[in-house]
């Protein structure tokens, strides 16, 4: 699923695709978007902010679109696959870019991208990242010290760019109980390695936690449940962890990683 490391890394594969070059073609498949015409314009590059992704165009325009749950940006050399999932077509003389299943899809002034993602938390891909960064996403992660830490780590308002399956190996490598309040853990530890997770992942094909090549060992609990703990071999358990409305499944083991469980009913 589409998490910050996934997004950072689609924004480099465009740039690095369609960058500098001419669009012959863009369609747009959405009700707000349908009529805007982007063909002529130079495709400048994208950026990713947090699991927001920004596309640029000459004349300071910007696409803003989300991946959500199963979006993606595919690049093509030749007979894309366009379907009833596509909501976007870029083209140049040589490459066809497809968004399939995209989210919240905008076009903006390049100079106002900030107001889409002003309420977000510090980016964890950022690549200026700096003391300041840090400092303000402990800030927020320590707000509310009775919070469940699982349920803090994927709330975008106070770090971007994580999402479930960092959220269940981040508390593993912490050795605490997804339930466990953010006011029992390392709040700066919590961001270093959250932060660490994810620039280690945003360019590699394949993403892992363990540092493990090997096929089926890149995570230690993530989806583990048929396979048992990576490190200790136990039983991992899985459950739903936050409100209905954010709910998401959880992966844990009960044996690496003390703590509350979740809550019946």
């Amino acid at each position: 699923m589409p998490e910050g490391d996934t997004v950072h890394a689609t924004a480099r594969r465009l740039t690095s695709a369609l960058g500098g070059t001419v669009l012959t073609r863009a369609e747009l498949r959405h009700p707000r978007l349908a009529t805007a015409d982007l063909t002529g314009r130079v495709f400048e590059g994208a950026r990713s902010v947090g699991k927001h992704l920004f596309l640029r165009f000459g004349g300071a325009l910007s696409l803003h679109c989300h991946l959500g749950m199963d979006g993606s940006w595919r690049v093509y050399t030749n007979r894309p696959p366009i379907s009833y999932r596509t909501r976007a077509v870029l083209a140049t003389a040589d490459k066809v870019a497809l968004g399939n299943l995209l989210m919240e899809m905008a076009l903006v002034r390049t100079p106002d991208e900030h107001r889409l993602v002003d309420h977000l938390g510090p980016d964890l891909l950022d690549p200026g990242w700096s003391d300041e960064h840090h400092a303000e996403a402990v800030r927020r992660l320590t707000a509310d010290p009775g919070r469940e830490l699982g349920d803090a780590l994927l709330d975008q308002r106070l770090m971007a760019g994580l999402g479930n399956v960092y959220k269940v190996e981040t508390c593993f490598l912490l050795r605490v109980s997804p339930w466990t309040p953010v006011a029992a853990v390392d709040a700066h530890k919590t961001v270093s390695l959250a932060r660490e997770l994810l620039v280690r992942n945003a360019l590699r094909p394949v993403r892992n936690t363990t540092g493990d090549p090997r096929r089926g060992r890149e995570t230690w609990v993530y989806g583990r449940q048929r396979h048992g703990c990576l490190r200790c071999g136990g039983p991992v358990l899985k459950a739903d962890q936050g409100t209905e409305l954010r709910e998401r499944i959880t992966y844990y083991c009960p044996r690496c990683q003390p703590g509350p469980g979740p809550k019946s009913g």
